[in-house]
This record gives structure tokens, sequence and C-alpha cells, in this order.
């Protein structure tokens, strides 16, 4: 027989822990969830990054095919608009993509090139995808090509 008195046993342990892991649980589940939530931000926002540079590879391309720096500015803007419309990026207002043009010195001479930089301020509800998150990150991407010279004048 057990004396009923004798404290330390098992029994006495276990009903001390009695409930601990519903406690635990509370206190832990929203952290991870914060982490997982902060781990899909991260990995949203490097894919707009890489987007964003997408479409500003997209608008020095054409930009440098274009002819006038007028229609090289209206290509390098539809091409910037269509690269983040065909991934859904959105955009809090208008992308920039003004190309701007420079030179390159090479062993074979001068080379213009055209610079396109996109600059895309992206609100945090759509990169966490929860809506009523405030704030937002802007990202953006910049990218240089060489003109092509035979394009025509």
């Amino acid at each position: 027989m057990r004396a009923r008195g004798r404290t330390g046993g098992r029994g006495d342990r276990l009903a001390g822990d009695r409930g601990s892991f519903a406690i635990e649980a509370a206190v832990l589940v929203p952290v991870i969830l914060s982490f997982a939530l902060m781990a899909v931000a991260a990995g949203r926002l490097q894919t707009t990054g890489s987007v964003v540079d997408a479409a500003a590879r997209a608008g020095a391309r054409a930009a440098s095919l274009a002819r006038t720096p007028e229609g090289a500015r209206q290509a390098a803007a539809d091409a910037v608009g269509a690269s983040l419309a065909s991934r859904a990026v959105r955009c809090e207002a208008e992308p920039t993509g003004d190309p701007q043009y420079g030179t390159l010195d090479t062993a074979g001479g001068q080379l213009a090139t055209v610079t396109v930089r996109v600059s895309c301020t992206v609100p945090l509800s759509d990169l966490i995808g929860l809506d009523g998150v405030p704030g937002h990150k802007t990202v953006t991407g910049t990218f240089t090509s060489v003109l092509d010279r035979y394009r025509g004048n």
C-alpha cells in the first residue's frame, strides 16, 4: 500500500502542469504566425523587386529602339506598364520610367546609351496579403541599354 501524504510523486508533478500546454500554445502561436507572415512579405517583396527590374529592362530595350526622344519616352512607358501589368504588380502611383541618355566609352569608341529607372510604391497590404496593413515600400529598378545604331533617324 502507498502512503497518502507523500509529496514529490509523479502524480503531484503532473497535477501542477495541467493546462500549461494551452498557455504555451496561446503565447507561441502568434509569435510563429508573425514570423511566417514576415517570411511571406519578404518573399513577395523580393519577387516584386524582380518584376520591377524586369520592367526597367523592358523599358530600356524599348527606348533603345525608338527613333526620337518622344518615341523613346512613350515606348518605355508602354513597356514598363505592360511588364508590371502582366505580373499583377500594383503601384500606388504611376511608375516612373523616363529614359535618360548617356554615353559609354569602349575600346571601339563611344556608344550612346539609354537608362530607364522604374520606381514603384507597393502597399504592404498587397505584399502580406492581408487588408488593412498600414504602410508601403518603394521598389526601384534601373537598367541601361545601348542605343541600336541601325534603328534609323
